[in-house]
């Protein structure tokens, strides 16, 4: 049922994941999910338009020219897997026993689930409680039962990324405290911006960083230097980034520049 209260704001970034996410969206087909009149959606198109985010065309919205968009994650998984795995197993020895932690979804972050995973069937880890909002995340863990402990948070299901959002993620959120946070990103800036395409999934990491003590941030170097639609929060104190790839000179430049705001990078592949 659409939700005739929906702020303008939120309309249009809802709007704009859906476009691109689905490639197009009808004007016709927006105003009836969104509860409002096709003029309004045209006033909303006209000013995301100008704002870069999308094309407008007769009747519809396509994805702005050169911005990225999302993959499923099992096509992205399948790439660079040896630089993922590593960057996985660097930051599954981050966590400690009796630990709480929160995992996000994405390709990265399955495989630090993976490299948790190893670590307890090799009895090297034990009485780990991972909450998390990813269902291939939790099937994952699952195989470590009962040494680690996976908890489903609430959320709507969002199936690009098998993810649980909001509606209901973040409220599920909102009790916690956990000892460590491990997210994953489509970008983090030489001034720390941390950011990602999809704006649900950047409110679920926010909500994640909330709830936790210190963060670890997963990211390959061709991250590094990179800005997005999303804004996440911002890498200094507190916050390890573990890395891995091919080390260019804006991977370089970016990674001086994060440890200089105070935050710790490691290099999986070093």
């Amino acid at each position: 049922m659409p939700d005739l209260a929906q702020p303008a704001e939120l309309r249009r970034e809802r709007i704009v994941e859906r476009v691109r996410d689905d490639g197009i969206l009808r004007v016709a087909e927006a105003a009836a999910e969104f509860g409002v009149s096709e003029v309004t959606i045209r006033t909303d198109l006209t000013q995301l338009e100008a704002a870069g985010l999308v094309r407008r065309v007769h009747g519809s919205a396509l994805p702005a020219l050169g911005v990225p968009r999302e993959e499923p994650v099992e096509r992205v998984s399948a790439r660079d897997a040896a630089v993922k795995r590593a960057i996985g197993r660097r930051a599954a020895a981050l966590v400690p026993n009796g630990a709480s932690i929160l995992l996000d979804v994405g390709s990265t972050t399955l495989a630090v689930a993976r490299a948790l995973v190893e670590r307890a069937q090799r009895s090297d880890l034990d009485e780990l409680v991972v909450v998390t909002n990813g269902l291939t995340i939790a099937l994952e863990l699952e195989e470590a039962v009962p040494r680690i402990t996976v908890v489903l948070t609430g959320g709507t299901l969002r199936p690009l990324q098998h993810s649980l959002v909001d509606p209901g993620a973040s409220e599920s959120l909102a009790g916690l405290h956990v000892d460590l946070a491990i997210l994953g990103c489509n970008g983090i800036a030489d001034d720390g911006r941390i950011s990602n395409l999809n704006l649900a999934e950047a409110e679920v990491k926010r909500a994640m960083i909330a709830a936790s003590a210190a963060r670890v941030v997963v990211a390959d170097t061709s991250k590094l230097g990179e800005r997005h639609l999303g804004a996440i929060g911002s890498a200094g104190p507190g916050t390890t980034i573990v890395t891995a790839g091919t080390w260019t000179a804006a991977a370089a430049v970016t990674s001086a520049a994060l440890a200089a705001a105070g935050a710790r990078v490691l290099r999986a592949d070093a």
